[in-house]
């Protein structure tokens, strides 16, 4: 058996015969012990192995022609919404006046009364079931000296109130309440106004903008451009019937650039302990009040580009770069707030935000202890936000805590090391046992 003895000599591991073994009552406790240990610390390897981590990298955010939504819900409880004018311009020199779609307007009740929300179907001051009535099929409404909007319903008319209000922003006249202007007095224009004169407004929505920098501000008066200025028509605002009737007083209940965190997701990261890198917005329930109602108040934000990719996503690398040629339409195809769920990765933003607020009549901030700042006289009263671009990326990335192949390590460091444990006490045990039995015997 030469093959036999070759492979002995290099057995390692070399084994008493069983007369020569001892068997003992410490030793079956230390067994049965270290048994328990070593399922505990297996469990504890598996669970280790199973557990989902969120990795946040920092990288040069790559992408190009982007665009990115813009979701915001925010309360003004001394303003109507007649007199309010949402507007987007960013640097690139793109503008977006008088937004609308993707934007509802909801009456307030006065503040008096609860601030409750109106019925829906009063959200529009001119609804077109009225206004689309006359008494000549062949009527065609003067526009009083400026030209006819290219949206009015006839070509070269403004047979409504809201035409002539159109055509008087596209020529950058101011317009008032509609005095002697025919369609306004048939429709109620100016007695509507002041019956919501109390009311306040909440307003709530998506915008989708390019991801450059811009600005979005809530204003009141409708906008319009007159060479390389922004104006707002604040005849109405400025004279209401009764003094200080009106104030940018405001509640933002809710701002957040990109789409929001899955809810399951995000519950199941909150149960592990991992707050998603702490992915909050800063701005939600942020009041400002005021009974000054020229006032103006800034917020100036910083976007920062986030992603978050799932455990095995099929297509990693492309979210990570924020590159969304893998997208099955084009961004003018995707609904608001379908924009940036790429596979179930999520392309999103984190903010931080400073504020800002001053009188536009000038003056120092004695009022609040601070005399030696003093702010600038003029502006327009309102609600801005300014936001810029972070260069930066952060990119969230679900990993397992631990590779297979170092969960195979650690179940072989787990078993060897507590059979070592285990033998090196039981060892200990005996050896003392016995020492002490020699003491008694003599």
């Amino acid at each position: 058996m030469p093959a036999k003895s070759r492979f002995t000599r290099l057995d390692a591991f070399t084994k008493t015969v069983e007369d020569a073994r001892i068997r003992t009552t410490s030793g079956g406790i230390v067994t049965i012990t270290s048994l328990l240990v070593l399922f505990y610390l297996l469990w504890g390897e598996w669970a280790d192995y199973r557990r989902i981590e969120v990795h946040p990298d920092l990288v040069v955010d790559k992408g190009r022609g982007e665009k990115m939504e813009i979701h915001l819900d925010i309360s003004f409880p001394r303003i109507p919404c007649e007199l309010l004018t949402l507007d987007v311009m960013d640097v690139s020199g793109e503008q977006q006046t008088g937004v609308m779609h993707g934007v509802s307007k909801i009456r307030l009740a006065p503040v008096s009364e609860g601030g409750r929300m109106l019925d829906v179907k009063a959200l529009d001051l001119h609804s077109s079931n009225e206004t689309a009535v006359h008494l000549d099929p062949n009527y065609c409404g003067q526009c009083y000296g400026a030209p006819a909007p290219a949206s009015a319903q006839k070509a070269g008319c403004c047979n409504t109130c809201d035409e002539v209000r159109e055509a008087y922003s596209g020529v950058s006249w101011a317009f008032g309440r509609g005095e002697n202007v025919e369609q306004c007095e048939r429709e109620g224009y100016g007695q509507r106004l002041d019956a919501q004169r109390k009311e306040g407004c909440r307003i709530q929505g998506a915008i989708r903008v390019n991801k450059v920098v811009g600005n979005f501000h809530i204003a009141p008066g409708k906008s319009f451009s007159n060479g390389n200025m922004h104006i707002h028509d604040l005849d109405n605002y400025n004279n209401p019937p009764t003094p200080n009737m009106h104030s940018f007083s405001h509640h933002v209940h809710q701002l957040r650039f990109g789409p929001q965190l899955p809810a399951d997701l995000s519950d199941r990261l909150n149960k592990q302990g991992m707050l998603w890198t702490n992915h909050i917005n800063p701005l939600d329930n942020t009041e400002q009040m005021t009974d000054d109602p020229l006032h103006n108040f800034m917020y100036f934000i910083k976007v920062v580009p986030t992603s978050y990719i799932p455990l095995h996503h099929r297509d990693a690398s492309a979210s990570v770069f924020g590159h969304h040629a893998h997208l099955p339409l084009p961004h003018e195809l995707i609904g608001l707030g379908a924009y940036g769920h790429v596979d179930g990765a999520v392309e999103t933003h984190q903010y931080s935000v400073t504020s800002h607020k001053r009188s536009l009549v000038g003056g120092d901030d004695s009022s609040e202890g601070h005399k030696e700042r003093m702010h600038a006289r003029g502006g327009v009263p309102g609600v801005f936000f300014s936001y810029d671009i972070s260069p930066m990326k952060v990119i969230n990335r679900e990993r397992r805590g631990k590779t297979f192949t170092e969960f195979l390590t650690g179940i072989c460091a787990v078993i060897g090391g507590t059979l070592t444990v285990a033998a090196a006490v039981d060892r200990g045990l005996y050896e003392g046992t016995m020492r002490v039995k020699k003491l008694h015997q003599r």
